[in-house]
Formats: structure tokens, sequence, C-alpha cells
């Protein structure tokens, strides 16, 4: 790895720092996304475009990409089940490529990259210590532009990456708890009302309604809400 002087160092934990800051301001996945792609591509050596690949169920899909290429490569992996972002993500590890054209491992996904310009890449998984998020793949014009001092920012801008993404996750999910508490409160007030019931009873009568139609609760509690709103409740 290069030598990196005492200000090196410093400029880089700073830098960091404030992606860090950056990213943790970000309350939804979609911009904490774009905010580390962005950062990514402005603050590792070598990178020129970047995107990142999610583990969504049973499938990984590609995300948030700086440039319409990253999207064509990344998916194509996907669909070929083959690649660099494939192998980081499974097999917990950073995978560089030096040379798109020289390299065996994918050959499929590798042709398409240098089709398009591209000539080398560099992998790295996404996770927290009980869950793998996905994989950030930067992408380089030339061979050979991605060195160790590369890897080591990489890597660390990976791990900041994955707590904001899992922090952002969270809080998704619980700004959608607190809707669906609201709405489901609204439509149990609108029952009660209107059949005069207890709100025990008004909420029962929903989650009944629920399990024998095999709609989620939050949507037939819409379903009351809008029909109330209509005036035909």
């Amino acid at each position: 790895m290069p030598y990196m002087g005492g200000n090196a160092h410093a400029d880089l934990a700073q830098i960091l720092a404030n992606l860090a800051v950056e990213m943790q301001h970000h309350t939804d996945s979609e911009s904490t996304l774009r905010s580390i792609v962005d950062g990514a591509v402005a603050i590792v050596p070598g990178a020129r475009w970047a995107g990142i690949s999610l583990i969504e169920g049973r499938r990984v899909m590609p995300r948030v990409p700086s440039e319409p290429l990253v999207a064509v490569l990344d998916g194509l992996q996907s669909s070929l089940d083959e690649g660099p972002c494939l192998d980081a993500l499974r097999d917990y590890q950073t995978v560089r490529i030096e040379d798109m054209t020289r390299e065996p491992r994918w050959p499929r996904s590798t042709a398409a990259a240098v089709e398009r310009g591209v000539r080398s890449s560099l992998s790295f998984q996404l996770f927290v210590t009980s869950e793998n998020l996905g994989s950030l793949t930067l992408y380089g014009e030339e061979p050979g532009v991605f060195d160790e001092e590369s890897t080591l920012v990489g890597e660390l801008l990976a791990q900041h990456a994955s707590v904001a993404l899992v922090g952002a996750a969270r809080m998704t999910q619980l700004r959608d708890a607190l809707a669906s508490r609201d709405i489901t409160s609204q439509a149990k007030g609108f029952l009660m009302h209107r059949e005069n019931l207890t709100g025990e009873a008004a909420f029962q009568l929903l989650v009944k309604t629920s399990q024998n139609a095999n709609i989620k609760l939050v949507d037939i509690a819409r379903w009351v809400i809008d029909q109330h709103t209509a005036g035909r409740t």
C-alpha cells in the first residue's frame, strides 16, 4: 500500500467522517443509497462509476447507479448469476479486477463491461453483524486504477454505508408502523361512531374482516376511511 503521511491520514479520516454524517442525516433508504454512490465516486481513488446491488428476498437487485451503464452491468451480473458484485456479497470478501480483458472468472459479465468502456472494478460487501445487505461496486475506465489505497478507502466507506443503510431502513419501518397505527385508529373511530361499538369491538371487527378477506389490516382500515370520506358509511 502506498505510504500515507499523517496529513493524508487525517484528511481521509475527516472526509469519511463528513460522509458518515451526511449518510446518517438521510432518513430514507433511497437518499442514503444515493449518498453512498456519490461519495464512493468522489473519494475512492480510481473510481469513475459506482452502483449498489441489494439483496431483496431471494434476488439481488441493482440500485441507484451513478450512470446508466452501471445499471446495465450490475443488472447483467444478477441475470447471469455471475460477476464480482455477487461474489463480494456471497463470499464476504472484497473483489478487485485489475483488467477486465484478462479476467477469466466471469467471462460474460467482463466482456460486457469491456464493450462499454469499463476496464477495472472493485466490489465490497455491505453488511452488519447479523445481516448481509448487498454489495457496492466501483468501476474504472482504465486497467489497474484501483490499488491498495482504493481498497482501504472503499472498505471503510462500505462499513459506514452499511450502518447508515440499516439505520435508514429502521427509520422507514418505524414511520410505516406509525402511519399504519394512525390509519387503523382513524378507521376504528369511524366504526365506533357508525356501529356504536367500543374501541376493542371496533378493532376486532377490523381484524376479523382482514382475516376473512385475506387483506392486510392497514388496507382494510384505508378502505373504511375511504368509504367514510365518500359518504357511504
